[in-house]
């Protein structure tokens, strides 16, 4: 025993109770004589817990009597002459102290009883505890075990504060357990069926003012648990004295908390369904501590916006029908060290510098691992504190919006981690992952699959793609895993897998979860758009959810998708030697077969440039001239080609070698005194140029997904290495591209052209000298020839330069 705890038990023994005998024998209470609240008296040389003790009168504490609370008959406790024991019973008491009691306020607190107020207190180490109701102060009994009661003279429960004195200090503090619930029906409604868009504002910590009294709400979901409790800093990590209680059949625990507020560490203490206790984090914590550590953090946003003039005008028009070039960040390591808001003074000038109109920020969720790039999260609702508070990263999209740069952010709802004080198996047994470990484990990435059947769980992750959107202004979530997601044998061999309910290998309820997160998200957040990162030919990706397909599902509802099979197969082609390419000219036209069965984006990411996969440009063949000429090439083809176009980090200026997540990109490539700086800031300087000219030409973006929009001149010149096709804007205005990936220049190259365009004029040469080529360019006019060619009535004479691309516009 503690010396704390033996103090408060010889203090407690010493008190003498006043009793007086009925007629029966039998001991009732008396009502406790009562005094006003001692003024201050002149210092002593006690110490101050015996100053304390001192200054309250012992006939002041409450009597006991024979019948503690929930042992009475309902004879005596009806009886006017027999007031009720203020003591918790023996089983309260029993589930108090094992953390399994599921409604702790239904006995600590105050309540009316048979002869007053029944004060009670659970306060373990306390030497002593005091209830002070205006001008009455009432010492109360130390019951054992750090329960302490007491009965008030009065007739109605009054508002109150507590004086809990412990060794060598005394508090001051509201009771806890005096509060009504802080959510209400309609919350607990919503939560129950599944169906509260904004959950983050109602579960989690949410500093707060209740009943007149500033604190925190503490709510989380954990059906099956048998007992929660709130420990933190507060109460030096012992939750013994906080315990929550069960709102009704919806698994939702709430505790307010007087006196705590923004910064306090917190987790929660659950009892799982065998006993055992777990102490976990917040799923719906909205800032975390820095990993390794892994508390939550009670946290209120301060932060004001100055991008209304951008959220306005991100709603005039859909993605798909607007110019869409991204660059892909990967925020920890694109400047090393720098925090959230030293990024937000260099990232939007270098993002608007180079043309972009949008970044993707890979995930910025809190995660354990830092090698994981955030894919692996445990904290949902939590920017990575690695970085900043989440208003620093608030700060960072608030100036990314300034600069006119849209922000989209990874978003990984597939799978989570199997860390002990995160999500698995969160209150004792399988919550957030399917209940059966076959279908919960991920094969790939020994993670667990989110169980998307569960209408909580559905709810948990729904909610959370509006809370970045909403809280955080994000323009758009690119999806992560899709494909793992939609199929039941995804990764499994035979016999590892159950068909679904049609015998089929879709998983339903993965389907289900999209489509309402889809539709849930374009109904509340007008100019949003979300993407696919789904890499097979599931019908209907981004077709709306109400229509169905030949598959007979409605569609998934995304935005965009992106187009794995135009990136694997035109890497591929660029890999090949010029000289062989004629063999293999279909991996650069085939995306044209499928090109409108989806909206696209043509993704180069961070996936091609890791794990021994090189560079982009160290995908080219030949000699570091050859190499950079293909580079820039393939650049142009890209940005010419439907759909919209992201690239990552480096790639932008020909970075040599693979990222690296502590590394970042090669900067001192376009350091001046690097010898070789020039070569990388030639593809830099077309990266922009190609980006402006994009976003001038509506022809390259107004029609992507729309048939009309794309003509091909010659797709089959495979023997020259040669592709030419026409784009065209909503009024019919083309854009010429030609790519000519063979080394040889090919002089008066014959293509044939519309009759109506008097003259074109080269709008972008990847061959430039300024970008590092052989500045074979046509600066004058090119007028067409009445010689018909290609099936067009007229046509122009080329000289096309090496590997490269090349734009004309009308004149």
């Amino acid at each position: 025993m503690t010396t704390a705890k033996k103090a408060a038990v010889k203090k407690t023994a010493a008190k003498k109770t006043t009793t007086k005998k009925t007629a029966a024998g039998e001991a009732t209470a008396t009502k406790a004589p009562v005094k006003k609240a001692p003024t201050k008296k002149a210092p002593t040389k006690k110490a101050p817990a015996e100053q304390a003790a001192a200054k309250r009168p012992a006939e002041a504490v409450a009597s006991a009597a024979v019948l503690p609370m929930g042992t009475e008959t309902a004879g005596q406790a009806a009886s006017a002459d027999m007031a009720v024991s203020p003591a918790i019973g023996v089983l309260d008491r029993e589930r108090l102290l094992s953390g399994t009691h599921h409604d702790p306020h239904s006995v600590l607190g105050a309540h009316p009883v048979s002869g007053g107020v029944a004060v009670r207190a659970f306060r373990p180490y306390a030497l002593g505890v005091a209830v002070i109701a205006g001008d009455l102060q009432v010492e109360l009994r130390h019951d054992g075990q750090g329960f302490f009661s007491g009965l008030l003279p009065l007739p109605d429960v009054p508002e109150y504060r507590l004086e809990v004195a412990y060794a060598g200090t005394v508090q001051h503090t509201e009771d806890a357990y005096r509060f009504l619930p802080t959510l209400g029906e309609l919350d607990l409604h919503l939560i129950g069926e599944g169906r509260h868009e904004q959950l983050w504002q109602a579960l989690g910590a949410h500093p707060m003012t209740h009943q007149g009294v500033a604190g925190t709400r503490f709510a989380v979901w954990a059906p099956n648990a048998r007992g929660v409790r709130v420990a933190g800093d507060f109460n030096f990590w012992d939750g013994t004295a906080f315990p929550m209680r069960s709102l009704g059949s919806t698994g939702v625990w709430e505790l307010f908390v007087p006196g705590i507020g923004e910064g306090e560490l917190y987790k929660f203490e659950i009892t799982r369904p065998d006993g055992s206790r777990t102490l976990r984090a917040d799923p719906l914590a909205r800032r975390t501590e820095v990993p390794p550590a892994t508390s939550s953090i009670v946290h209120a946003s301060h932060h004001e916006w100055g991008d209304g003039e951008w959220v306005l005008r991100r709603a005039q028009r859909p993605a798909h029908e607007a110019p869409f070039s991204v660059y892909e960040v990967h925020l920890p390591s694109w400047r090393p060290g720098l925090t959230y808001r030293e990024l937000a003074e260099r990232l939007p000038a270098y993002v608007k510098d180079l043309g972009f109109t949008h970044v993707e920020l890979m995930p910025v969720a809190e995660h354990p691992f830092g090698g994981s790039w955030g894919y692996q999260v445990t904290g949902f609702y939590a920017p990575t504190a690695r970085l900043g508070t989440p208003d620093d990263f608030k700060y960072l999209v608030d100036r990314l919006h300034q600069a006119g740069i849209g922000v989209l952010m990874d978003w990984v709802p597939a799978h989570f981690p199997r860390d002990e004080w995160a999500l698995a198996e969160f209150d004792g047994r399988p919550l957030y992952e399917h209940s059966d470990p076959v279908r919960a484990a991920h094969p790939d990435w020994g993670t667990l699959e989110f169980d998307f059947g569960r209408r909580e769980v559905r709810n948990f992750l729904v909610a959370n793609a509006l809370y970045w959107c909403e809280e955080f202004h994000i323009d758009g979530l690119r999806v992560d895993a899709v494909a793992s997601m939609l199929y039941l044998d995804y990764s499994r061999e035979p016999g590892q897998w159950t068909p679904n309910q049609y015998g089929g290998r879709e998983n339903l309820d993965a389907v289900a979860f999209l489509q309402e997160m889809n539709a849930t998200v374009y109904r509340r957040v007008p100019g949003v758009v979300t993407v696919a990162e789904e890499s097979t030919a599931w019908d209907g990706v981004t077709r709306a959810t109400h229509h169905r397909g030949p598959s007979g599902f409605g569609g998934l509802g995304f935005g965009l998708k992106w187009n794995m099979g135009w990136m694997h197969d035109s890497l591929q082609y660029m890999s090949h030697e010029p000289i062989h390419r004629k063999y293999h000219h279909d991996e650069m036209t085939f995306s044209m077969v499928y090109a409108y069965s989806e909206n696209y984006v043509l993704p180069i990411s961070h996936d091609e440039v890791v794990h021994g996969k090189g560079s982009l440009v160290s995908k080219m063949p030949g000699d570091w001239w050859q190499q950079r000429a293909n580079l820039r090439a393939y650049l142009g083809f890209m940005w010419s080609h439907p759909g919209k176009q992201l690239l990552f980090m480096g790639q932008e200026f020909a970075q040599g070698s693979e990222w690296s997540e502590e590394r970042g990109p090669d900067w001192w490539l376009l350091d001046p005194s690097y010898g070789a700086a020039a070569d990388h800031r030639g593809v830099l300087d077309l990266v922009r140029d190609l980006n402006a000219a994009y976003r001038a030409t509506p022809a390259l973006w107004a029609r992507d997904v729309h048939p009309d929009g794309f003509q091909w001149i010659v797709g089959d010149a495979a023997d020259d290495n040669v592709f030419a096709f026409l784009r065209h804007d909503a009024e019919g205005a083309p854009l010429l591209a030609v790519s000519n990936f063979s080394a040889a220049v090919r002089h008066d190259y014959r293509l044939g052209v519309p009759d109506d365009v008097p003259a074109w004029l080269e709008l972008v040469n990847t061959d430039a000298a300024r970008y590092g080529g052989s500045d074979v360019v046509h600066p004058d006019p090119i007028k067409p020839e009445p010689q018909g060619w290609h099936g067009r009535p007229a046509s122009i004479r080329l000289t096309l330069p090496p590997l490269a691309t090349v734009w004309l516009r009308p004149a």
